[in-house]
């Protein structure tokens, strides 16, 4: 019987599945440390990792019998994974709960910022009947008619830029390789360089993976590429943003505002960030609810079946 460890102690219910056919092992009351799975690895077939949970070299040296690791997440540059993938384990991850709700968060980012609603919510909760609300006061942009630039056209960006269509705005995208035509056609999006993108978008969505290559994608050059009225958005990865360069170009009238979900350095903004009143900052919400929480669990435990049994999909990571 396949022996699988699993890093965090949370959604059980939804492992219901997978303790019926194994023998799985989890944390109790808290969820394991680096230390203690170092320790029991050694024993275990399949590992189920947490995002933020270090898959590195010396924990997939110290597993011998490892032939899986199923990430809870969509994201997975907490593990090494071109490293795994050359010790001949498979890595797989959590695409299809999180598409929706990320999207979802993206399309409120857009018209947060746009709107000025939290910060008209704050100045009015601040400031009360003293609060300005004349026919100039706090006015926002518009969305519809205006073009969206999606940077990294995958599940989350396709699900973006279909939301964004319905609310009248003009897709533009770039990613690694176009998308087919047929594809592009049913999104109503068109390919752009990365430039191009930058230059004419009045909202720019990062929606891409976090690698190597895409650290600091988003930089002061980058910045000063935008439009003075435009704004930008990231639900990815908070690296892929220099968020001094942000910091300094949202002071300094290089962009009009930015909406947030992620963060350069962990779960927290700079603090120059939460006084600029042109932000819209949001602690990693991006999939926080808890039906995509119990699906992402489904999606682990298809993957581990799936790949022990053969008869389901497994979302594998192909590459770095």
């Amino acid at each position: 019987m396949a022996k699988i460890l699993v890093t965090f102690d949370m959604f059980r219910e939804g492992f219901a599945e997978l303790e019926s056919r194994y023998d799985v092992t989890f944390p109790e009351g808290k969820d394991f440390t680096y230390e203690e799975v170092y320790e029991l690895i050694p024993e275990y077939d399949v590992l189920c990792s947490m995002f933020d949970f270090p898959v590195d070299k010396a924990l997939i040296d110290h597993a011998p019998n490892l032939k899986l690791i199923a990430n809870y997440a969509v994201g997975y540059n907490n593990i090494d994974v071109a490293y795994a993938l050359g010790k001949e384990i498979t890595v797989a991850n959590t695409p299809g709960p999180v598409t929706a709700p990320t999207a979802n968060i993206a399309l409120g980012l857009i018209l947060d910022t746009a709107r000025r609603i939290s910060e008209c919510d704050r100045k009015l909760r601040r400031l009360g009947k003293e609060m300005k609300v004349g026919l100039l006061e706090n006015l926002g942009v518009s969305v519809t008619g205006q073009t969206l630039g999606i940077i990294g056209m995958g599940r989350i960006g396709k699900a973006l830029a279909k939301r964004a269509a319905a609310c009248g705005m003009n897709i533009i995208y770039h990613n690694r390789r176009p998308l087919y035509i047929e594809e592009e056609t049913k999104l109503n999006a068109v390919y752009v360089s990365f430039e191009e993108l930058l230059q004419t978008a009045d909202f720019v969505s990062i929606n891409t993976p976090y690698t190597s290559e895409t650290y600091h994608l988003i930089g002061e050059e980058q910045l000063k590429m935008m439009k003075p009225s435009a704004i930008l958005i990231n639900t990815a990865r908070g690296p892929i943003v220099d968020e001094h360069a942000l910091v300094k170009a949202l002071k300094n009238g290089i962009i009009r505002a930015a909406g947030l979900d992620v963060f350069e350095f962990g779960d927290h903004p700079l603090p120059e960030l939460l006084k600029l009143e042109n932000t819209v900052l949001i602690p990693h919400i991006g999939t926080q609810t808890m039906d995509t929480r119990i699906e992402m669990t489904h999606a682990v435990c298809n993957n581990v079946i799936g790949f022990l049994e053969g008869d389901r999909p497994v979302t594998r990571v192909l590459r770095p």
